[in-house]
């Protein structure tokens, strides 16, 4: 969420009026996270929020790096009527780049805060970025596409990315075939699972790793209702789909290895500007995860490591020892209701545990 308060602490800020019951202009945002933790610096470069992710990245050198990019990238003035509203000026981008993203999910329900004209523009600076964009589009078909990332000397990553009205994604900003817009999921049926698995299928090729990411439930909270749980499964069942990359909420959700197949029922959010903003202290959304998965050859999970960071002046710092300890107490409590396991390794990273399926569990087909 590099929009609104961070946009305003990079080099280009877009103009600050807001449209919002809580605050009139996104610099209240700053001044909100600078009572909270301290002076933020203005005009900072497009490295600056990511802090020590870098090194994180540059550690694991991952194949692919792939975020939810929840805000609108444009200058436009038409404002959604919808209570809160996302933008980052197009010229302060580069942050994204500095951060060396392949693929940025916009099936979510901000990419079209500043109308269909802020989609346009976000489409057209992530082109220009060279950086992958799925789950919006120009029409219906961009819309519905998946984003192909290739893997050199390990094949195909095929991203698919959805909205799901639960999230507050409005039904009309659905892409229709003229008309721009998000690739908006109206209902997790099993019927719906199975659409998409046969969109899956008419785009993958034998060896595809697959990746749903879906934009799904309320921003608070832990539960994880039935239907999200049988959705992902029959995902999983009858799409061969290797990672459920699930997100809306603003803090982490339980984690689920069903058929020794990845789900995140919610990221989290990585970066916002809620420092400082008060309510929801007892969730800790300042504390993020960076999640790593290694697959192996046959698409099945071989391991997850997550690493623990805090939010701290819009930067990612490391967080404290204790803080650690809260995040991987929570998310083992959260995590043991569906047969996973969180553990704390010495250096302060996390790993996930699950026991693996047999080999009938893993059978894969409607």
């Amino acid at each position: 969420m590099t929009g609104r308060g961070i946009d305003q602490v990079l080099p280009h800020p877009s103009n600050p009026v807001l449209h919002e019951d809580y605050a009139q202009s996104a610099i209240d945002y700053v001044r909100l996270a600078e009572a909270a933790n301290g002076p933020i610096p203005r005009r900072v470069g497009p490295s600056y929020v990511w802090g020590a992710a870098l090194d994180e990245f540059e550690s694991m050198r991952p194949d692919a790096r792939i975020v939810n990019l929840e805000t609108s990238i444009t200058r436009s003035e038409d404002f959604a009527r919808k209570g809160i509203n996302y933008r980052m000026n197009p010229d302060n981008a580069d942050c994204l780049k500095a951060a060396a993203l392949d693929c940025c999910v916009l099936g979510n329900n901000h990419v079209l805060d500043w109308g269909r004209r802020g989609l346009l523009d976000a489409l057209a600076t992530l082109e220009r970025l060279e950086i992958k964009a799925v789950g919006a589009g120009r029409n219906f078909g961009e819309a519905v596409a998946p984003a192909v990332l290739d893997v050199a000397g390990s094949g195909r990553i095929l991203v698919f990315s959805f909205a799901h009205v639960s999230s507050g994604t409005p039904r009309n900003w659905a892409a229709t075939g003229e008309t721009s817009g998000v690739n908006v999921l109206g209902e997790l049926s099993e019927a719906g699972a199975l659409r998409i698995a046969e969109q899956i299928a008419r785009a993958a090729q034998p060896g595809d790793l697959i990746i749903v990411s879906v934009h799904w439930g309320p921003n608070w909270g832990y539960e994880i209702p039935d239907a999200q749980r049988r959705f992902a499964h029959k995902l999983i069942e009858a799409a061969g789909v290797s990672i459920i990359h699930g997100h809306s909420s603003h803090h982490p959700k339980a984690i689920e290895v069903y058929r020794d197949r990845l789900i995140l029922y919610g990221c989290g959010d990585f970066l916002n500007d809620y420092e400082g903003i008060r309510g929801y202290e007892n969730y800790r959304d300042d504390l993020v995860l960076m999640y790593f998965a290694d697959v192996e050859a046959g698409r099945n999970l071989a391991a997850v490591e997550i690493v623990p960071l805090q939010i701290r002046k819009f930067r990612l710092v490391r967080p404290a020892e204790e803080d650690v300890d809260w995040m991987q107490q929570t998310l083992d409590r959260e995590s043991r209701r569906f047969g996973a396991g969180i553990e704390l390794s010495r250096d302060g990273r996390l790993t996930l545990s699950w026991k693996r399926a047999t080999s009938s569990d893993n059978h894969f087909g409607p």
